[in-house]
């Protein structure tokens, strides 16, 4: 005869771990993805954020061969020059690139020039 697992419920999952008192003095910390505006003396190109924890999602569907093309990407950073990086951080400095040259080149950039020849 099979016996039945008594499971934790889900208030007992997911309870505070802190007093009641101290939570409500203390204002949980937040982890930005990107750095706060700056006063405007930065110069230069925006940088991609990097390592570091993303709080925003955004899904992108690539067809099979665009993401060949991405991992075949990956692992020749990896293996020719030694840039062990994930999908999601090759896929944020292209995005980089790309915008940053949009806002250098305006119209005469080639992610404008491709997107009017469709």
């Amino acid at each position: 005869m099979a016996r039945r697992v008594s499971m934790p419920a889900a208030d007992d999952l997911f309870r505070p771990t802190s007093d009641a008192d101290e939570s409500a003095t203390q204002r949980p910390r937040r982890v930005r993805a990107v750095a706060d505006e700056s006063d405007g003396t930065e110069a230069g190109p925006k940088r991609p954020s990097g390592r570091i924890r993303h709080d925003e999602k955004m899904t992108v569907y690539v067809t099979a061969d665009e993401l060949l093309d991405i991992e075949h990407a990956r692992l020749t950073l990896r293996r020719e020059h030694g840039l062990a990086v994930d999908r999601g951080r090759l896929v944020r400095e292209a995005l980089a690139l790309v915008l940053a040259d949009l806002e250098a080149q305006g119209t005469d950039s080639p992610l404008v020039q491709r997107l009017l020849d469709e």
